[in-house]
């Protein structure tokens, strides 16, 4: 797998509202293929694991947070530090 690369404080604070919230959200993210992918659905928890972080869907998804392109139509923003 590729290096991760990590998603600002802002965003990630924003998937971690959407989960607490509970609303299902309109989600584009890159495949391993590099295709797009988009789904509907709610974010049921944000954590890290393997040196990376994660959002996990109701579905059963996991998705890496540097493959989401956007949430909400709010493109993904990355750590600029």
């Amino acid at each position: 797998m590729d290096a991760y690369i990590p998603v600002s404080c802002d965003f990630h604070d924003r998937l971690e509202a959407l989960a607490t919230l509970r609303q299902k959200c309109q989600i584009v993210y890159r495949n391993q293929a590099n295709e797009d992918i988009e789904v509907e659905d709610w974010i049921m928890d944000v954590y890290a694991a393997n040196q990376a972080d994660f959002l996990k869907l109701k579905d059963g998804t996991e998705i890496r947070l540097d493959r989401i392109v956007a949430v909400n139509d709010e493109p993904v923003s990355y750590c600029t530090d």
